[in-house]
This record gives C-alpha cells, structure tokens and sequence, in this order.
C-alpha cells in the first residue's frame, strides 16, 4: 500500500478536478474467481479511481475474506464495487492513503489507482501481499505468478516446492 501526500510541489492542498463518476469508468462481472472489476473504458496510469468505502472495523470479522487493514490498525470490510477487485501477482492498480495533517487525518480512508494503462474491457487488479501465515494458493494465471497470495518479501516462507505446483495458476 502507498502513501500520499495532499499537497503538491508547492505546498499547497491538493485539489481534485471533476472526475466521471466510478460506474462510468467500471463495472463488476463475473472472473474464474467469482466477481471481478472490469474497465469500463481505457484507463492511463495513475488516475485515481475512487476512494474504497465501507464498514471501519475494531476486530476481524469471522468471515474475514475481504477486510483491509489500516495504517491506523483498524480494518475495513469494503463495498461493492471495490470489494470484488481481485489479486494478481502482476497488478494495474494499487491502494494507497492520502498522508494527511494533524488536523486532517487520512489514516482510515483508502483509494484505488491505476499503475500503468488499462484497456477497455481488462480487469482491475491489485497485489493483496497477504503475510505467509494467511497465503493461499493463486489462481491469478499471470506469467509471473509467485503461485501464493502472499506477500513478495515472505514468499521464502512457503513450503518448499510449493511455488513451482502452484505457478501459472489457473
């Protein structure tokens, strides 16, 4: 997950000019996975897509499949559409927080942005980087599969051999 900050080179606040709504530039369809999200339209790089809403939690919930965890240490369990954005081991979009003031802080709101073009049509993806003891096996299919949800830095972590069953997905 990345930071931002909300002031631009100068130091002044940063602003937003007028965006299409969200459903103009997505749609949630169905993947291998179950739901997925979907482009709408070609998407550049770095446009901010929204802010991911939902439920703010204290404790994980028993059915825990799609809480995020804050900066704050607090999870969210996010809604639709941005709940049903799938991991891949090769992502186009991250999550990240805006670094906010002590005034203003930003600790528990997260938004999702594209990091590299888009086509019409493909699916929005980010990398869950889960800790290895909550890894499960990837179907994500990408060349470059680490073949666990999980994050890079703990891939060593999994049992032996277990990356080259796993690889390539499904």
């Amino acid at each position: 997950m990345s930071r931002h900050n909300r002031a631009d080179a100068s130091g002044a606040a940063a602003t937003r000019a007028p965006r299409p709504t969200l459903d103009r530039l997505i749609r949630v369809g169905e993947t291998h996975v179950g739901r997925g999200v979907f482009a709408r339209r070609a998407l550049k790089t770095g446009i901010v897509l929204g802010e991911v809403h939902g439920e703010i939690l204290a404790d994980h919930p028993e059915d825990s499949s799609y809480v995020m965890e804050l900066p704050s240490g607090r999870l969210l369990d996010p809604a639709a559409p941005l709940r049903f954005v799938n991991h891949s081991c090769d992502p186009n979009c991250e999550l990240f927080y805006w670094e906010g003031d002590a005034e203003n802080p930003q600790e528990d709101r997260l938004w999702l942005q594209t990091i590299r073009p888009i086509p019409a049509g493909a699916e929005l993806s980010i990398d869950y980087s889960w800790p290895a003891d909550a890894a499960i096996p990837c179907r994500c299919g990408t060349l470059n599969c680490r073949g666990w949800i999980v994050d890079p830095a703990e891939l060593h972590l999994m049992p032996p051999g277990s990356q080259d069953q796993q690889a390539g997905g499904s």
